[in-house]
């Protein structure tokens, strides 16, 4: 339960520097419950900024990175959601170890571990938080891995996953740079399917693919796509799927 390590961030900040260290080495403890458990608290305290107050950004950091390979999956999950959480508690420091925070992004997608990939949510659910912060050439590095390594999701059996990615992927087009030819053909490729679950039975799925969609318009390179899609595709607003399909493929094929 979150509620009690929310009231020690808010209201023992001078105590926690000696709490924080004695809670570290059960990190590596060989008890699950006690890595869990310790991992959660830590991983709380990254979403208050008491963390820069007391100089702990840097050791927490650091202590849920090394957590990437441990063998409990909802270790995995609780680590990085912690280092998402940078992005509430520690927004200004975001960019300064940005390239630290989105590798371990990149590893949680890239985990082999997790048969139902909920590694792979929390990275994705994390990744679209710390975007707005992150420097823009080090979300460039990794663009096309992203975007390929979240493509399968789109049409995951499962709704978080469906939704999580789409996105994902729709804060990514932000970064695809106006001559980048790379990241349009990932867009391309993926618009069939974006367009697809406009109907999904979902109502947050549809949500994700009207944002995408209109965060993806201006790299499609057609000014009548990307002014239907921001027209036609405002959350708030209706859509009648057939009239809408029939004037987007009109545009696509010409």
């Amino acid at each position: 339960v979150p509620f009690p390590r929310r009231a020690m961030a808010r209201r023992c900040g001078p105590r926690l520097p000696p709490i924080v260290r004695s809670l570290i080495p059960a990190l590596g403890s060989v008890f699950e419950c006690q890595r869990v458990t310790s991992t959660a608290f830590l991983a709380e305290l990254l979403s208050h900024n008491v963390v820069n107050d007391l100089i702990l950004l840097e050791p927490l950091l650091d202590a849920l990175t090394a957590l990437e390979k441990d063998s409990s999956l909802l270790v995995r999950v609780l680590a990085l959601r912690g280092l998402g959480n940078v992005a509430s508690g520690s927004p200004e420091k975001v960019r300064r170890h940005g390239s630290q925070l989105l590798a371990s992004m990149v590893n949680g997608m890239d985990d082999k571990d997790d048969p139902n990939n909920l590694v792979a949510l929390e990275a994705m659910s994390s990744l679209s938080k710390l975007l707005d912060h992150l420097e823009e050439r080090d979300v460039q590095s990794m663009l096309l891995h992203m975007a390929i390594r979240i493509r399968p999701f789109f049409d995951s059996e499962h709704p978080d996953l469906r939704r999580s990615s789409i996105v994902l992927f729709g804060n990514l087009s932000r970064f695809s740079r106006a001559d980048s030819e790379v990241f349009s053909e990932q867009i391309l490729n993926g618009l069939v399917t974006l367009l697809l679950h406009l109907q999904d039975p979902c109502p947050d799925v549809v949500k994700a693919c009207k944002f995408a969609l209109r965060m993806c318009g201006p790299s499609l390179g057609c000014e009548e796509l990307r002014e239907m899609f921001g027209n036609h595709l405002r959350e708030e607003r209706g859509l009648h799927y057939g009239e809408f399909i029939n004037d987007v493929c009109k545009f696509l094929v010409r």
